[in-house]
């Protein structure tokens, strides 16, 4: 994402979707050369520090884009870091410091059948993603929220089937997403697995898709989108030790 990416765009709306969901709606002529069909890609979002200090950065998903605006929801945990305080407290006319948009992380579209998994900080990838599928595209989507409220009506096709898994406290082991996921049937043929939670989650639900149904590299997308007790940045060097520790077991592997 390059520094020429950055834009400062103003609050245009402030919306609490559910209990620990908030949308925040941005918007001003500074998204005038904003890229089109941007639903599902990250932004940055650059909050300032003090002279001597860099800004801190924080990673969010477009959830809907349209003319001149955009929506971005914040998951709302307990312990809420800076820019969910920040999204909870914003008013409109505020404006914001904006970084991107970065790639999109789709699920792969060419599949038999179709298994999306994610907490709420997923929720409004999962949203696009479910959207996105063709009509007669089957599977299940299982989202972790932490109270029966966070409900959100999805578009999605009629053979897929949505699972609420109710859980107001975050487990790092990873237990209710992955005994959910575990729980669903294994259809034959070529299934695309798309899912993103919480760190000790997204390891738990990795070893799953890749050990035990050995889904290939092609039809598998994995991520954290952040771990219990760090911040971003705390979050961003337990990937890359995850990272590195498993580029180590695959050399061992080959040796």
């Amino acid at each position: 994402m390059s520094k020429s990416a950055k834009r400062e765009l103003e609050v245009v709306r402030t919306t609490r979707i559910t209990p620990h969901m908030q949308r925040i709606t941005l918007g001003g002529e500074k998204l005038a050369d904003f890229p089109a069909d941007q639903e599902s890609a990250y932004i940055k979002l650059i909050f300032p520090r003090g002279e001597a200090e860099r800004p801190l950065m924080r990673t969010y998903t477009i959830r809907h884009q349209r003319a001149l605006e955009i929506d971005v929801d914040f998951a709302l945990h307990e312990h809420m870091g800076p820019a969910s305080e920040w999204a909870v407290n914003v008013k409109p006319g505020d404006r914001i410091l904006v970084g991107g948009p970065g790639a999109k992380k789709l699920i792969q579209p060419q599949a038999d059948w179709f298994l999306l998994a994610g907490d709420m900080t997923a929720l409004p990838a999962i949203s696009v993603n479910l959207a996105t599928l063709p009509d007669d595209a089957r599977g299940h989507a299982v989202i972790e929220i932490a109270h029966p409220e966070d409900k959100q009506p999805l578009v999605h096709p009629e053979n897929l089937q949505l699972h609420w898994v109710i859980n107001p406290q975050p487990d790092p082991t990873g237990s209710p997403l992955l005994d959910k996921v575990k729980s669903l049937p294994w259809p034959n043929g070529q299934p695309a697995v798309w899912a993103a939670c919480e760190f000790g989650s997204m390891r738990a639900l990795r070893r799953w898709f890749k050990q035990v149904h050995e889904v290939p590299k092609s039809h598998l997308y994995v991520s954290s989108y952040w771990k219990i007790g760090q911040t971003e940045d705390g979050h961003k060097l337990a990937k890359q030790q995850d990272a590195m520790a498993i580029e180590e077991l695959v050399a061992r592997k080959l040796d």
